[in-house]
């Protein structure tokens, strides 16, 4: 299985390098601006200009294009809204449009976001989408776009992304920023008023290719079991740490002006990638346990 994982120097893409390397597929990706230290076939590439990927394909001739690449900041989206509509919206559709041309088959990673967080039970799938920021809005622009190119995709959803950087070895993401405030000793503000099914990079990339081996197509959510606020998630990450839990306050999301809209709701029902692999998806305490030796 030769695989090209657009996006590989991000967190997600890589241990998507990583997971496809263990398995010793042939692996060669694509990074926007900060070359990744893999050694793998790698070219310049940005969703601003998709007409290069038709020579990118042509090139490493692929089996399969993982898209892990997109405009996440989320205030920043609401800042360019056009900018974000073009990467995250309009060229899914036409790497899609590239890969289906091509015989190739295709992963588009999207996001939790497409909701608006209304709900107080875990969204399935099928669920109807409605999001409030112009983030969500554009991710689900790109699910759309993708599936009239290649109705044969598989489009992950993800939640709440952390985990190793597998090109630096480096913790990224919510718990990085907490355990460092920790072992500091400085009091955490942490929502009480936000509900998310936190997804780890690591477990995201192993269930993204076992979905490819098990020809998936269509949307699946990938995360944990455990439907946590941010509070809850400093609460295990001291706990293992050994911290104290008094250097958490509780906080609300009002409390923080944003320039978007967060959804107050936006847990993951996992039960259908679980019934497809023929596996339980992790709780988060579990997530913690896998990564923590690496962390500690």
């Amino acid at each position: 299985m030769r695989v090209l994982v657009v996006g590989a120097n991000g967190l997600l893409g890589s241990n998507v390098v990583h997971t496809g390397l263990r398995r010793e597929w042939d692996v060669c990706g694509t990074f926007h601006s900060s070359k990744p230290s893999f050694e793998i076939p790698l070219t310049q590439f940005s969703l601003e200009d998709t007409d290069d990927f038709g020579d990118i394909l042509t090139d490493y001739e692929p089996d399969l294009v993982v898209n892990c690449a997109a405009m996440t900041d989320v205030d920043a989206c609401e800042h360019h809204p056009a900018k974000a509509q073009l990467v995250n919206g309009e060229a899914p559709g036409e790497l899609a449009a590239h890969c289906e041309a091509e015989d190739v088959g295709l992963v588009h990673v999207s996001t939790d976001y497409v909701f608006d967080g209304t709900t107080r039970s875990p969204y399935a799938e099928s669920a109807d989408t409605n999001p409030v920021q112009v983030y969500g809005e554009t991710k689900l622009t790109g699910e759309r776009t993708v599936v009239d190119a290649d109705s044969s995709a598989l489009i992950p959803r993800l939640s709440f992304v952390w985990g190793i950087h597998r090109g630096t070895d480096d913790l990224e993401g919510f718990p990085a920023w907490a355990l460092d405030q920790l072992r500091s000793g400085e009091t955490i503000p942490l929502f009480t008023d936000q509900w998310v099914t936190p997804t780890r990079a690591g477990q995201a990339a192993e269930t993204i290719l076992d979905l490819v081996e098990a020809d998936a197509s269509g949307r699946y959510h990938v995360a944990c079991t455990s439907c946590v606020t941010p509070y809850e998630f400093g609460e295990r990450l001291a706990k293992r740490s050994q911290a104290s839990e008094s250097l958490l306050s509780k906080g609300s999301m009002d409390d923080v002006d944003r320039d978007a809209a967060r959804p107050k709701y936006s847990c993951l029902d996992v039960t259908r990638v679980g019934d497809e692999l023929g596996r339980s998806q992790p709780t988060l305490s579990e997530d913690i346990d896998a990564v923590w030796n690496a962390v500690d």
